[in-house]
């Protein structure tokens, strides 16, 4: 089955949330810097609603500041608490209002989304076990030993069977070839899972790599990926902004 007749079988409603914080540590105000032209939450907000399977894009934000853009933007925002410890809480606060069967998680700094992005990440809950679904792709050798590019090793049926900052699997042979996966932070849920997930603790791998997903692994709810050729850059420093600046440079403005 292809990636685009799988997400068409799907009967669930499908809500996505970009949550929108302002207070960004390394890059301060990052969801409202201007890129190509245009604030970066804007190239987010078009991108995600040109997939045509979610029913309804939210904006979730602390932010007085983000709230009032949106709504001269005409998008759809949600003021949550400052107080939730990640982006995946800051969905769960939306789903407390809006009701559906599968929630998406679009981090607000991830301006190169694209829908094909989307569609790959839907695609697994085409199986009913499906509880929770990212994406990856191929990591580009550069990225390979950079703690900051995240690694994932998938069972054959495309099951996670763990995520690192380290380099998975480990080439004891130095044969080469190996197909590494970069993780991309673009995540689903079932209702479900969304709800277990807040009301677990923090896990102990989960607190050693500074990666919330294996709250999921560590305590047996499996995360499903589906590898896309399309790469992002999630715009953490200066660095970052100016080269999604060159990128999107070349492309037409969001919603033109």
């Amino acid at each position: 089955m292809s990636i685009e007749s799988a997400v068409d079988s799907i009967p669930d409603r499908i809500v996505a949330v970009i949550p929108a914080r302002l207070a960004s540590t390394r890059l301060p105000r990052k969801v409202l810097r201007e890129i190509a032209g245009e604030p970066m939450l804007v190239w987010v907000w078009h991108a995600a609603r040109a997939c045509a399977r979610l029913d309804q894009v939210i904006i979730a934000t602390d932010s007085a500041e983000v709230m009032a853009f949106a709504k001269i933007r005409g998008f759809p925002a949600m003021l949550t608490s400052p107080g939730c410890p990640s982006g995946t809480d800051r969905v769960h606060a939306v789903a407390q209002s809006v009701p559906a069967e599968i929630y998406v998680n679009i981090q607000g700094d991830e301006p190169l989304l694209r829908p094909e992005h989307l569609d790959a990440l839907l695609s697994p809950f085409a199986r009913p076990e499906v509880e929770v679904a990212t994406i990856a792709t191929p990591c580009a050798p550069d990225q390979i030993a950079n703690p900051n590019a995240v690694k994932v090793v998938t069972a054959s049926d495309g099951r996670a069977l763990y995520f690192s900052r380290a380099t998975i699997p480990y080439d004891r042979d130095r044969d080469g070839n190996i197909p590494y996966r970069k993780h991309q932070g673009i995540y689903a849920y079932r209702r479900a899972a969304l709800d277990r997930f807040t009301s677990l603790p923090p896990s102990r791998l989960e607190q050693i790599e500074r990666l919330e997903q294996l709250r999921f692994l560590e305590n047996g709810i499996g995360v499903y990926v589906t590898e896309t050729p399309f790469d992002t850059i999630g715009v953490d420093t200066e660095e970052d902004l100016q080269e999604v600046e060159r990128i999107l440079a070349a492309r037409p403005r969001p919603g033109s």
